[in-house]
């Protein structure tokens, strides 16, 4: 009688999953990406206005650490795990902290829409590696285009912003080679949880050093819950739920998106505006994504 209780009553993770993919299940998945990546914009706008409060390291480590909170709330990882998959996880922490350190840094410099845009040079230059195909020079050369056009006339700009958007899209390239070893040494959530927990671990010192006591304003935290659930529990979610139903490529090319969401957001929400060079700029590196995901090989 007990054995049949049990298999009646699943654990409330079960019956969460379970409830959460009967309700994605009525959404189509391109649109369950497209609110992914309005999400994560979102965050980043939301973070952007925590700054004056607790500056970019106190944004980062808040985010960091509620994220990581619910992750492993509700995976509840194992820590028993052979010596190689803590490696990866280590890697794989330590790259997702550096990664939110260095963006979050660029975007109190540089208008939200230029930083994802410089950022996505790195996912780009992974689906461009190793290729001998003529048409991918195309996509390289039409990216390059647009990181001109987007320093043009850079008096505007600050060259240490564009710096460190381009040391997190760097951070991106690595985390996306790092994220598939995760995925092949760990199981479900797992590894993401405790990467999170990880990265958390990389970034809350910085924030506790830079701001100290305003982390624990009751505003504070609960906009810096807003920020973790926009920026990564909500668009993770998305995104996992979005791949069971759309191949792989089809994905990547929808991400491309994520530049030119990202200079909508930062005109709606955050009033930066944007020269119409830079505007072309930020479409060049849409195209040149969505061209490389789009002839990349299956395998990759």
């Amino acid at each position: 009688m007990n054995a049949d209780t049990s298999s009646r009553d699943p654990s409330p993770r079960s019956s969460l999953t379970a409830l959460t993919g009967r309700a994605f299940g009525a959404i189509p998945p391109t649109a369950l990406v497209l609110l992914g990546i309005v999400s994560v914009q979102l965050g980043s706008a939301l973070a952007k206005h925590l700054f004056s409060a607790v500056g970019s390291f106190g944004t980062v480590a808040l985010r960091l650490l509620f994220a990581a909170a619910v992750l492993m709330l509700f995976w509840r990882p194992s820590l028993r795990m052979k010596r190689r998959a803590w490696a990866v996880v280590l890697a794989y922490g330590v790259i997702l902290g550096s990664m939110n350190l260095c963006f979050y840094l660029s975007l109190a410099r540089i208008p939200l829409g230029i930083a994802v845009t410089v950022e996505f040079l790195g996912p780009l230059a992974v689906a461009l590696a190793g290729s001998r195909r003529w048409l991918d020079a195309l996509w390289v050369a039409l990216a390059a285009g647009g990181v001109l056009l987007l320093t043009e006339g850079h008096g505007d700009l600050d060259p240490v912003g564009l710096l460190f958007a381009l040391a997190a899209g760097t951070c991106w390239g690595l985390y996306i080679l790092v994220g598939a070893a995760l995925g092949r040494h760990t199981t479900e959530g797992n590894g993401l949880a405790l990467g999170m927990a990880v990265a958390a671990l990389v970034a809350v010192p910085f924030g506790v050093a830079d701001s100290g006591t305003a982390l624990i304003q009751p505003w504070v935290l609960l906009a810096g819950l807003g920020v973790a659930l926009l920026s990564s529990v909500v668009p993770y979610t998305l995104d996992l739920e979005a791949l069971r139903r759309i191949p792989p490529r089809v994905f990547g090319i929808l991400m491309s998106l994520e530049p030119a969401m990202a200079a909508v957001i930062g005109l709606v929400v955050l009033q930066e505006l944007l020269r119409w060079t830079q505007w072309i700029a930020v479409l060049c590196v849409v195209a040149a994504s969505a061209g490389a995901t789009r002839g990349a090989r299956t395998d990759a």
